[in-house]
C-alpha cells in the first residue's frame, strides 16, 4: 500500500469520526435539549461522511487495487493523483467548517468558503475520474488467460 493510499485511508476514518461526532451531537441537541440545530449543520454532517468518508475511501482503494498504469501509458500521473487527494481532502475541510461556521453567522465569506469548498469536492472528483480512467481495464496477466 502506498503512502498516498494510506493517506487516502486514514484521512477518511478521521472524517469518519468528525462526521460521527457532529452527528451525535446533533442527535442530542435535537432529542434531549429540545434544540433543533441549524440546517448547514445536517449538511456539513452529510459531507463530513458521504465525501470525506466515503469518497475518500473509495478513491484510495481504487486507487490501490485498479490495474496500475502500463508502462507506457504516460496518461495516469501521479502527481495528479498526489493533487486529487490534497483538493478534496482541503476541500472537504474547509466546506464543513464553513457550514458549521455559517450555522450561526450570515457573513458572506462563510457562504463563499461553502461554495468554494463544493466546487473543490466537484473538481477534485473530475480530476481523480480524468486520471484513473485508463486504469479501469484488464490488467495483462488477466488477460491472457
Amino acid at each position: 500500500m502506498t503512502p498516498l493510499v494510506r493517506r487516502y485511508i486514514k484521512t477518511s476514518f478521521v472524517f469518519l469520526l468528525a462526521g460521527l461526532l457532529l452527528g451525535g451531537w446533533i442527535i442530542v441537541a435535537e432529542f434531549p435539549g429540545g434544540r433543533y440545530p441549524p440546517k448547514l449543520f445536517i449538511t456539513a454532517h452529510v459531507h463530513l461522511l458521504l465525501v470525506g468518508f466515503m469518497l475518500m475511501m473509495v478513491m484510495g482503494v481504487a486507487t490501490w487495487m485498479f490495474p496500475r498504469p502500463a508502462k507506457d501509458d504516460t496518461r495516469y500521473r501521479p502527481e495528479l493523483a498526489e493533487a486529487v487527494y490534497w483538493v478534496i481532502a482541503v476541500a472537504t475541510a474547509v466546506r464543513a467548517a464553513a457550514e458549521l461556521l455559517a450555522g450561526f453567522s450570515p457573513a458572506p465569506a462563510l457562504r463563499l468558503a461553502i461554495a468554494a469548498g463544493g466546487l473543490g469536492q466537484l473538481l477534485g472528483t473530475l480530476l481523480f475520474v480524468v486520471n484513473m480512467w485508463r486504469r479501469v481495464r484488464m490488467p495483462p496477466a488477466a488477460a491472457q488467460h
